[in-house]
This record gives structure tokens, C-alpha cells and sequence, in this order.
């Protein structure tokens, strides 16, 4: 059954213009496929990261992890709303284990912007497994 909450008013340019921002200073030498993230906090923050690549490439991290990393350094919180951008600016879907990271950290009724239009966490990640199976 998906959680749901008051969402806060999403102005997705602006999401979508600091994910742009996130993407600029991506670290991607050998992909050269530059990535940026960026969400709504419950309390209205922005928070962004962008991917940063290594030579081991399985120790990469994507633009959501270096998002939660900042979601942490500025007082936490849970995201509302979600963002994520190509090289090019356009809407790009997270992967599978981000999708597992940004539920970890959702508020309830978290909204995506997807390739397919704005989607819930749980359209996204249906019958996820988080905290709530390990209590």
C-alpha cells in the first residue's frame, strides 16, 4: 500500500535547473556520461549530487548517492520530490539500486520525474523492500 502525505509544490524547473547545475560538476573520465541529481526536501531544501566515477568503474558512485551524501551533511531529512538529468539536460529514470536508495530516504508520497511523466516512489519501486521489513 503506497504512504501518502501532503506534498509540498514541486516547481520542477527549478529542480530540474540544479540537477543541471549537479551534472556540470560531474567526475566522469572514462564514461564521459555525466549524471545530476537533485531533490525537495519535506522542509524545502534543495539538495543535488552528481556521479564521480573511478578506474575500479564498480566503485563508481551515481548522482543519488552523492545526493543522500548531501541530504546527510545538511541536516537530513526525508526528499518529496526527485529529479535526475543526462549530459544533454534531459530526464533521465534512475537505476535499480538507486531507485532502492532514494525509497530508503523518501518522505511519504514522494514524487519522481520520470522519462514517463511525474510517478510515486511506489510506481517506481513497486513492493520495495526497506526498513519497515527489517523491524
Amino acid at each position: 500500500m503506497e504512504e501518502t502525505a501532503p506534498n509540498p509544490t514541486v516547481d520542477w524547473d527549478v529542480l530540474l535547473q540544479a540537477a543541471r547545475e549537479a551534472m556540470e560538476r560531474a567526475y566522469v573520465p572514462y564514461s564521459k556520461y555525466p549524471v545530476g541529481a537533485a531533490a525537495l526536501t519535506e522542509d524545502g531544501r534543495i539538495v543535488a549530487g552528481c556521479n564521480v566515477e573511478n578506474a575500479s568503474y564498480g566503485l563508481t558512485l551515481c548522482a543519488e548517492c552523492s545526493l543522500v551524501s548531501q541530504l546527510h551533511m545538511t541536516g537530513g531529512g526525508r526528499l518529496a520530490a526527485f529529479s535526475c538529468v543526462d549530459g544533454e539536460g534531459n530526464v533521465l529514470m534512475p537505476c535499480g539500486r538507486c531507485r532502492q536508495l532514494l525509497y530508503e530516504f523518501r518522505a511519504p508520497g514522494m514524487v519522481l520525474l520520470t522519462v514517463s511523466g511525474v510517478r510515486t516512489m511506489d510506481e517506481v519501486l513497486p513492493d520495495a523492500f526497506g526498513p519497515e521489513n527489517l523491524a
